[in-house]
């Protein structure tokens, strides 16, 4: 069972243990195959979370919601503020990217539209300092 979730996707150790508990599995017998499945590299955390990230990023989600997410799916703060934090310089073009998908090539130009910009990328998990410096200015075409 806990291989057909992963041939779908990568799941990360909790998130399968979640599913398979959902469908009254024990913990034990979870835990045992689960620890297999690490063993033979079917279930591979790192892939999960580089995995993950990628596909957030793609929809132009910004880090701390990205880091909630993952916490959420029993990766440590650590881990994801490492996978996170290589993508640093990234950030502020994925925000952009996020903007135009919502906004289109429209400039904020009133004190709403500021406000407007900015709640929408605080929302999607834009560190406040990133959205400051990027509501302030126009984006660039």
């Amino acid at each position: 069972m806990a291989l057909g979730l992963l041939a779908r996707r990568e799941h990360s150790r909790r998130e399968l243990t979640d599913k398979l508990r959902a469908r009254d599995f024990e913990l034990e017998p979870i835990g045992e195959a689960l620890d297999r499945l690490e063993e033979q590299g079917w279930l591979d955390e790192d892939r999960f979370i580089e995995s993950f990230v990628r596909s957030r990023v793609q929809r132009a989600y910004g880090p701390l919601r990205i880091k909630a997410e993952l916490a959420q799916r029993g990766i440590d703060r650590s881990r994801a503020e490492r996978a996170l934090g290589a993508l640093q310089e990234e950030w502020p073009a994925i925000a952009e990217q996020a903007l135009g998908h919502r906004f289109g090539t429209t400039v904020p130009a009133t004190p709403d539209d500021h406000r407007r910009f900015r709640n929408f990328l605080l929302r999607r998990g834009f560190v406040a300092e990133q959205v400051a410096r990027l509501v302030r200015r126009p984006p660039s075409p």
